[in-house]
């Protein structure tokens, strides 16, 4: 935790952007003592503004450390059919599968959504891995679409439909300043 919130060069630069640079002093302290010094020291608006920072470098570390599987779901009420689409990837963002797979009698679109959580905890089972990060994932949504629409599921290793590939091209791209 001192490391990564005291120590490490990225966070350091992020509180010193912020004007948070004072809440870098007082290294001595332990972790747990520092955060206390920090609220005590500090106007509320302060407090907010390094809760915030603290939340962001934490949540920036946990994407870049553990594994992840995206899930979705896509639901036909009329045929009672639906399809689920996951996409695993390691702590460094690299796609390691993508599949999908078709299931039929289905009741409900919560239902589809369930069945789309259970297999992808399922996958991170038979991974066994340790560290994991399972969410659903609006991205993940076209291969649960697409294959609801072409009656096709997939398995890729080591990579993601095209179509997945584009879209995720396409919410790479950012808007000039």
């Amino acid at each position: 935790m001192d490391h990564l919130f005291r120590e490490c060069p990225a966070s350091v630069s992020v509180q010193r952007e912020l004007a948070c640079q004072t809440f870098l002093l007082e290294p001595h302290l332990e972790f747990l003592q520092w955060l206390t010094w920090v609220f005590e020291q500090s106007a509320s608006f302060q407090c907010r503004i390094f809760c915030c920072v603290l939340w962001a470098i934490w949540g920036d570390r946990n994407a870049r450390v553990h594994r992840k599987i995206n899930f979705d779901a896509a639901y036909n009420w009329r045929s009672c059919h639906s399809a689920l689409g996951i996409v695993v990837r390691n702590s460094e963002g690299k796609d390691l599968l993508a599949c999908s797979e078709i299931h039929q009698q289905v009741a409900s679109a919560f239902v589809a959504e369930a069945l789309a959580c259970r297999r992808a905890t399922q996958i991170g089972i038979d991974m066994q891995w340790k560290n994991i990060i399972i969410e659903e994932k609006s991205l993940v949504n076209s291969i649960a679409a697409e294959t609801l629409k072409s009656k096709k599921e997939i398995f890729l290793i080591g990579r993601v439909p095209e179509y997945v590939e584009k879209q995720k091209e396409r919410d790479s791209v950012r808007e000039p300043d």
